[in-house]
């Protein structure tokens, strides 16, 4: 029987769809997150689905084909609102994706009006006279500006969406969006008629997100970090639920695997090796010295968990210092360095699967991208939030149930590591 749903999501990565179904559920909305568009009609009866792809970074081409693909399937399930998630580091490059998506779905949703923000003030992510801060700092100041596949060395979003952008894109700023809803309104009316069709939207606070949910209820599409999830779901009568985030008790070993170089994965993975625990570090040029090389690795990594795992979880990771990640993408090339490392990472995901490894921490979103496909998941029950942005997710795998969490690479904690696994006991 297929169910009708309220509110119908395109994420742009796997570990930010999790964050956007988490801020929903939180929200009060029940939320099933899908792997990729579904070749079938939805069974569940929920109140949104999150459609995952993996399109951040892929050519814009491919990235719009994809999001199109999505879209006609969460209408043929009913949705009554489409809502575009991308990072809330508003990653991507002057070619895209975020502008180009944006645009194709207008098109398709034959819509002449959207709005852009990447707020996300649990996470620090504000945006202030259309320039995003990350914490204190400007978003080019932040680390970003050192991101090896979308370095952000501009923090004005009005300037980096435009340049993505056929469209004018103007801006709702911070002293509009404290007067409320119709303040919005009538603002965004004023930019429509001035033939601007994208606005940046000011949010330096959770009141922000709260005040502009109800001046987004009539457009068809509502582009967003996840923050923005927050002030929605109450246009569609539902408040919090905390019955929502409930999930099936944990078993079996655990494992955490890092792909992310960010700033806060860098920390994260340095804080699990000072608690003691084991560790397997990754080196993509060992990988790439022969076809055997990296299968050689994975059989290595897997011989090496076997005895650790009794005894609490493992760390595999190929996260490193931008200089040293730099130096690798100057010998393999940027593609080809980060295709060897997510496809090392997948056969090392069905390899401790098979060891009954069945809670997850996964930390990067093409690392969560190649690990959810290795492990064979398409559909996600979202759970409790660990930190802002990051829930417990539970799926069935040919193996059997699992526990998973995708972690964005810039959130969580300095011990979300060992937080997120302690977080699932009894």
């Amino acid at each position: 029987m297929t169910h009708a749903i309220r509110l119908g999501c395109i994420a742009d990565d796997f570990t930010g769809a999790t964050d956007l179904a988490n801020n929903l559920v939180r929200a009060g909305m029940r939320v099933v997150q899908t792997i990729g568009v579904p070749s079938e009609p939805l069974g569940a009866d929920v109140d949104a689905v999150v459609v995952a792809l993996k399109s951040r970074t892929i050519p814009a081409a491919q990235a719009i084909a994809q999001s199109l693909d999505a879209l006609r399937w969460l209408q043929a399930q009913g949705a009554e609102q489409i809502y575009f998630k991308y990072c809330s580091t508003f990653d991507s490059t002057p070619e895209g994706n975020i502008g180009p998506v944006t645009e194709a779905l207008m098109a398709a949703l034959h819509t002449d009006f959207t709005i852009a923000t990447p707020a996300f003030p649990d996470n620090g992510r504000t945006v202030f006279k259309g320039y995003l801060f990350v914490g204190d700092v400007l978003l080019n100041e932040s680390g970003m500006q050192h991101h090896p596949l979308t370095p952000m060395k501009d923090a004005n979003l009005v300037r980096v969406l435009q340049a993505q952008s056929h469209t004018a894109v103007g801006l709702v700023d911070h002293r509009c969006v404290a007067q409320g809803a119709q303040a919005v309104l009538a603002r965004m009316a004023e930019l429509q008629a001035q033939g601007v069709r994208i606005a940046v939207v000011d949010a330096v606070s959770n009141d922000d997100l709260l005040r502009l949910g109800p001046a987004l209820k009539h457009l068809p599409l509502v582009t967003a970090g996840s923050g923005v999830a927050i002030g929605l779901p109450a246009n569609f009568g539902l408040s919090a639920n905390p019955t929502a985030s409930q999930l099936p008790a944990a078993s079996g070993a655990q494992a955490i695997l890092s792909g992310s170089c960010s700033t806060a994965t860098r920390g994260q993975v340095a804080q699990f090796i000072a608690t003691g625990r084991p560790a397997f570090a990754l080196d993509p040029l060992a990988l790439a010295r022969s076809p055997e090389a990296a299968a050689q690795v994975v059989a290595q990594v897997c011989a090496w968990a076997t005895p650790h795992l009794a005894s609490g979880p493992v760390l595999v990771y190929a996260t490193a210092e931008p200089e040293a990640v730099k130096a690798v993408q100057a010998q393999l090339g940027v593609d080809a360095a980060g295709a060897l490392v997510e496809h090392t990472l997948a056969d090392i995901t069905r390899g401790l699967l098979a060891l009954g490894v069945r809670q997850w921490v996964v930390a990067g979103g093409e690392t969560s991208g190649a690990c959810v496909q290795a492990l064979g998941i398409t559909q996600m029950q979202i759970g409790p939030q660990i930190d802002p942005g990051v829930p417990w997710c539970h799926a069935h795998t040919p193996a059997g149930p699992v526990h998973l969490t995708l972690k964005s690479g810039n959130f969580g904690s300095a011990d979300f590591f060992t937080k997120a696994l302690a977080q699932l006991q009894p």
